[in-house]
């Protein structure tokens, strides 16, 4: 459906009172897209999310993993979806760089979509593959500074928290590292693993295991302070590069024109999921923060990260390409 249809469809869909929407909806399965690959932070918390609200609305809500120029194609095609309630967005930082990093992309975050709730945020490790001579962030940013242009890091893609996190670091660290762009998170994690990479900052909620087998070095996780997850693992920040911080934090998304009604039902039972002692339990453990929010906290959320972000493109450099 093209986007003029879908206005279309949503000024139909406007002469129907909100009260009857919201009590007909959902009477078919809901499908979450996931812009990203399987496995990753966005497909493991849909699926969370999704089974919760199965239970809780009597539908399934069915996860499709659409990964694709960094969440450029999973996204495009959820902004084109009919805006009735049955196709969501499991979006992430990733989206609000785009909107500076990629600004020629079809569609205009906080114009094709609306907010709907925030789910969750956590800290990012700095790993690199045991055959990198460098146990600690200030040996990796000696090492740099001794082979510019040598070194690499992988990410998930253009424009992922992956990515600004790594930008983010040579900006700060200032050191020239190249950026080793994959399709999504599970390549470039298996090709750390293997070796074919040298550095990578990924979610510590993925990428603890791997740590604590041995068969990653960490230097440092990403946030104000040290993780729960890995506590003997110091933050970048301290570690030697002041002040540096960089998370990755998920929230779904519905496109543009999609009932009110539905909007803010959705809202108040994927609150009721986060906010729940079970759900921040578990998470905390896996080194994940669940975060609650109105839609129009949401929203506002969205607006200064887009902000930030754009500010980060610029001092960084950082682009699309490369």
């Amino acid at each position: 459906m093209n986007r003029a249809a879908t206005r279309l469809a949503a000024t139909l869909l406007a002469t129907v009172p909100l009260v009857a929407i919201a009590q007909a909806w959902p009477s078919k399965p809901v499908k979450i897209v996931v812009p990203f690959a399987a496995g990753g932070p966005a497909d493991i918390y849909a699926r969370a999310i999704g089974e919760k609200l199965s239970h809780a609305l009597g539908q399934s809500f069915v996860v499709e993993d659409k990964p694709g120029g960094g969440s450029i194609l999973g996204t495009d095609a959820v902004a084109k979806s009919a805006p009735d309630g049955y196709t969501l967005l499991m979006m992430s930082n990733t989206h609000t760089v785009n909107e500076s990093l990629i600004p020629a992309k079809s569609f205009v975050l906080l114009r094709d979509f609306v907010p709907v709730a925030p789910v969750n945020y956590s800290d990012l490790v700095m790993v690199v593959h045991p055959s990198v001579p460098a146990s600690t962030v200030k040996e990796f940013v000696a090492l740099a500074k001794a082979q510019p242009g040598k070194l690499n890091y992988a990410s998930s893609g253009p424009g992922t928290p992956y990515h600004m996190a790594g930008e983010l670091f040579k900006a700060m660290a200032g050191v020239d590292v190249v950026h080793v762009p994959y399709k999504g998170s599970s390549g470039a994690r298996t090709d750390i693993l293997g070796g074919q990479v040298q550095m990578m900052f990924d979610a510590i909620t993925t990428m603890a295991p791997h740590v604590r087998a041995g068969k990653l070095r960490a230097l440092g996780s990403t946030g104000k302070a040290r993780s729960s997850v890995l506590p003997d693992v110091p933050t970048v920040g301290e570690a030697g590069v002041a002040g540096y911080e960089a998370v990755i934090w998920l929230g779904i998304l519905a496109p543009a024109g999609t009932p009110r009604a539905i909007v803010e039902r959705l809202n108040a039972e994927i609150t009721k999921i986060t906010a729940s002692a079970e759900m921040r339990d578990a998470w905390a453990k896996q080194g994940a923060t669940a975060m609650s929010m109105t839609t129009e906290e949401f929203g506002r959320y969205l607006r200064e990260d887009i902000e930030k972000w754009s500010r980060i493109v610029k001092v960084s450099g950082a682009r699309a390409d490369r």
